[in-house]
Formats: C-alpha cells, sequence, structure tokens
C-alpha cells in the first residue's frame, strides 16, 4: 500500500510533464505545417553537397 503513495503523485508529476511538453509544443508551431513537412522530404536539391577534402 505505501508503494501506491509513491507511485500515484509520480505517475501524475510525469502526466503533467507529458502534457506541458505537448502544450509548448503546440503554442511553438511544431504542427503547424504537416503537409509542407512530408512535400519538403521529396524536393531534390540543385547544388550538389560539397565534401569535405
Amino acid at each position: 500500500m505505501t508503494g501506491l503513495a509513491f507511485l500515484i503523485p509520480i505517475a501524475l508529476g510525469m502526466g503533467l510533464v507529458g502534457l506541458v511538453a505537448f502544450l509548448w509544443s503546440m503554442r511553438d508551431g511544431q504542427y503547424d505545417d504537416m503537409d509542407g513537412a512530408a512535400a519538403r522530404i521529396l524536393i531534390e536539391e540543385d547544388e550538389p553537397l560539397e565534401k569535405d577534402a
């Protein structure tokens, strides 16, 4: 029974941290342009990458 006294507050704290991180990413604009990010990966760049010699 004493184990629950430790585990329940820890679980609630971890859930609260996850919720705060999700809300922070929503406010920061992480999920604004999902279609643009998916299309950008298909675009080829005109310039080749330079290798360090």
